[in-house]
């Protein structure tokens, strides 16, 4: 199938001609190129234009869940009938394995797994398999160990009406793949057999495959897993692994000879050392492992004997996603895009080097063979080799980015005509008679905001400094919140729906930056102390802080500095250049800027966090803790079954929808609800219970 955009806009300012060079650059086959386009500009639909026109696979990259989940909800939205798909870790909670001979402290690994995640993840890697047209937007999880391509589509199983069974075949294939038996209530990856029916539940999604068999498959209906409604009839079935790493059984065979080989070795070593603890610990470790995979297929941790199933060499890196789209796009290849390429390629690039330092720890003491150093990210080299053509995307190119690429694309002109803000730079410290300290200055220029209807950002160096300037400006009658990295998510989301609303009409924090705030409310962006050199004021920070006010027309900027440092003097340069590019588009095409009129959601509403939209569930908001579990079910006289099967619906919803904090809320509702279910609770006594925790 090809990629068919679908939007209500057109290309307009910049972007039409920067997707005509970023395609050339692509059929000149330039490996790397550069998209440097300025906040509010429209990048991303630029990307999908691409996408459209060059029609290759793509992987994009983010730097945290939360951004990847913005870009493919976006992604969706522009490309409805093709293939997007989310990939992100799946660990709500994940605490490697480490000792820390200090202490002489070992530290087990402990993982909470989002199934939803999970399932997500698997239709990533069965629509790679299976179709071209697809995009993944991906963190940087896409570069860690996923388990072989060709071994994960050589256990694919294909069922079709008019097929001879054999059901102990049958049962043996679902179990080779991963699959668990479940003859009560059935999950992702899980079957049942009853007399002449058998169901399974695929792992990438939430719907039963019911077959109705003799000696041959006489019926395939899709069926609803909750109200068990017939949705469809079906003609064959395919269904892949229940986890992405499978092995066979010869290779298991082949494994476990290697593995024993190099556990034989490792022994002599540590015996020679004359290490009799950790000898015994490791010989006791990997033979545990060994049969726990023999009996179950699996063990914890299966995933450090990965060189040995692989038949992969010393130091050859581990299958990741990035095989998948290889695999996939054996022809024509793939495309890869860096979203905000100036944060997530140092990130990539830390990954390997923090992995192999806990993991040879753990080697010289026993507790692992050698070759789970052979689990890990890729090295950034290894990356870059395998990404094939690449656009790096970002407002703030790094040095790297641009000596990389065969071509920097500028994407400068807004289409809705805005000019980058307004810059003025005032002191930070007060002269009497000549000017006011920064605090005293930007406390007016707030006030003045504030009369007309606007808001104002301002960052400081410190958290200390955002929560007594917040208390400041409180004392002064200026509705002010802060925001910094202590702040949960949940909360952080109503802070900034309040700013909108005008419920708040300041907010102070450390690094904006990482909030991507895009309010087009906001017509003041005041950096304090904008004259100390470092992370939070170099000209990239700098460039990204002045963005925030580029949504609004009346969008200024204030820095405070005593003397201006080379950081200040760029970015107030390359800030004046792009408005003068804007300005003059603007004067050639008869263009008035307007602010940006967007929609005010209330996200936590919506979200079902403070609305009844999730029936009978409140949730409140603590100013330090985060949000608080109330559950107040004494209204419904539903059974709690009824009640919790009705939630777990309502978060696989809020999942498939990328709505991770309603889906985790609901998911904790859920095992409560399970909890009081098992104990047989009264409802008085649930709601004297959850008085009392408060």
């Amino acid at each position: 199938m090809q990629f068919k955009l679908k939007s209500k806009y057109k290309p307009a300012g910049s972007q039409p001609e920067a997707i005509k060079e970023l395609v050339l650059g692509l059929d000149k086959e330039y490996k790397n190129q550069t998209l440097l386009g300025v906040t509010g500009s429209g990048k991303t639909f630029t990307v999908a234009n691409v996408i459209e026109k060059v029609q290759m696979p793509t992987l994009v990259i983010a730097h945290n869940k939360t951004l990847a989940a913005q870009l493919c909800n976006e992604f969706r939205e522009f490309f409805p009938d093709n293939a997007v798909e989310y990939f992100v870790s799946y660990y709500d909670y994940y605490q490697p394995e480490a000792y820390m001979p200090g202490s002489d402290t070992y530290i087990e690994k402990e993982a909470q797994i989002n199934e939803e995640i999970d399932r997500l993840r698997h239709a990533c890697t069965q629509a790679l398999i299976t179709r071209n047209d697809v995009i993944v937007v991906a963190s940087v999880s896409a570069i860690y160990n996923l388990g072989n391509p060709l071994d994960y589509e050589k256990t694919v199983l294909h069922l079709e009406v008019g097929q001879k069974l054999d059901r102990r075949g049958m049962l043996e294939k679902l179990i080779s793949m991963q699959f668990d038996r479940n003859d009560t209530e059935l999950k992702r990856g899980q079957f049942r057999m009853r007399g002449q029916v058998f169901e399974i539940m695929p792992v990438n999604e939430e719907l039963i495959y019911r077959f109705e068999i003799s000696d041959k498959i006489d019926l395939i209906e899709i069926v609803d897993p909750i109200t068990r409604n017939v949705r469809a009839s079906s003609n064959d079935a395919w269904f892949f692994p229940a986890k992405h790493y499978v092995i066979n059984e010869a290779e298991q065979n082949q494994a476990f000879q290697t593995i024993s080989a190099e556990l034989e070795d490792r022994l002599n070593t540590f015996q020679k050392q004359g290490k009799a603890l950790e000898y015994e610990r490791l010989k006791r470790k990997v033979k545990y492992d060994l049969e726990m995979i023999k009996e179950v297929g699996y063990c914890n941790g299966i995933e450090n004997y990965s060189r040995h199933f692989d038949g992969r060499k010393d130091g050859e890196p581990a299958f990741t996603l990035i095989d998948y789209f290889k695999y996939a796009a054996k022809e024509k290849g793939f495309l890869t895009v860096i979203d905000e390429s100036h944060v997530t390629l140092p990130q990539i690039r830390g990954m390997y080097a923090g992995d192999r330092a806990r993991k040879e720890n753990l080697i010289e003491h026993g507790f692992r063979l050698p070759s789970a150093l052979d689990n890990r990210p890729l090295m950034f080299d290894e990356f870059s080799e395998r990404i094939q053509k690449t656009v790096f995307v970002s407002a703030t190119p790094s040095v790297y980015e641009i000596e990389q690429s065969g071509q920097v694309v500028e994407q400068i002109v807004r289409p809705t005509g805005l000019i980058d803000p307004e810059i003025i730079i005032c002191p930070v410290t007060e002269k009497p008679g000549k000017n006011k300290s920064q605090v005293d200055d930007v406390m007016e220029r707030i006030k003045a905001r504030v009369n007309i209807g606007e808001r104002a950002l301002i960052t400081t160096l410190t958290k200390r400094m955002a929560e007594d300037l917040s208390d400041y400006l409180k004392e002064q009658k200026i509705k002010v919140e802060y925001l910094h990295s202590d702040i949960k998510t949940i909360e952080r989301i109503d802070i900034i729906t309040k700013l909108r609303k005008g419920e708040i009409d300041v907010i102070v924090g450390v690094n904006l930056l990482r909030e991507g705030l895009d309010i087009p409310e906001v017509s003041l962006v005041a950096i304090l102390d904008a004259d100390k050199e470092g992370f939070l004021r170099n000209e990239t920070s700098l460039i990204q802080t002045i963005g925030r006010a580029a949504r609004n027309v009346n969008g200024q900027v204030v820095m405070y500095a005593d003397e201006m440092t080379k950081s200040i003097d760029k970015a107030v340069s390359e800030t004046k250049r792009r408005r003068e590019i804007q300005l003059a588009y603007n004067k050639k095409h008869g263009i008035t800027p307007k602010t940006i009129q967007k929609n005010i959601r209330n996200i936590l509403e919506e979200f079902g966090l403070t609305s009844t939209s999730v029936k009978n569930t409140k949730t409140k908001i603590n100013r330090r803790g985060g949000s608080i579990l109330n559950l107040d079910i004494m209204g419904d006289a539903r059974p709690l079954k009824e009640i919790i099967k009705e939630k777990e619906f309502k978060m696989r919803e809020a999942a498939t929808k990328l709505e991770f904090e309603l889906a985790a809320i609901l998911r904790d509702e859920v095992r409560e609800l399970k909890a009081r279910e098992k104990t047989g609770e009264s409802r008085k006594s649930v709601k004297s219970k959850v008085k009392n925790k408060k």
